[in-house]
């Protein structure tokens, strides 16, 4: 039995909620916020037996789609005079963790 931690961007995760449920996997919602952008994201917990592994990193895959962004930046120029100007980065997809369960109930 596999446990699969999921970050997804918030403007996914329905998709791939919606898409979890379809394909009979319960799955556990955190909101979670990035470091980076400090943009909100959306942690799924997902517990499945080690053959449905693959299956459920496919429905992440098909539904996490990346993206571009632009995000302001400060650039100094001496002395109090700073610049701002946009900065494009790559948002999106997901970040997929797969660890081992020793033990799994549901009371």
């Amino acid at each position: 039995m596999k446990l699969v931690y999921a970050i997804v961007n918030n403007d996914d995760s329905h998709a791939v909620s919606s898409s979890m449920t379809k394909h009979g996997f319960q799955v556990t919602k955190l909101a979670s916020t990035g470091g980076f952008l400090m943009d909100g994201n959306t942690t799924f917990m997902i517990c499945c037996d080690d053959d449905k592994i693959e299956e459920v990193i496919e429905i992440i895959r098909k539904h996490s789609r990346k993206r571009k962004q632009f995000v302001p930046t400060a650039a100094s120029y001496g002395e109090g005079a700073y610049a701002s100007f946009p900065v494009e980065v790559s948002v999106g997809g997901a970040t997929v963790f797969v660890t081992n369960v020793e033990r799994f109930e549901k009371l």
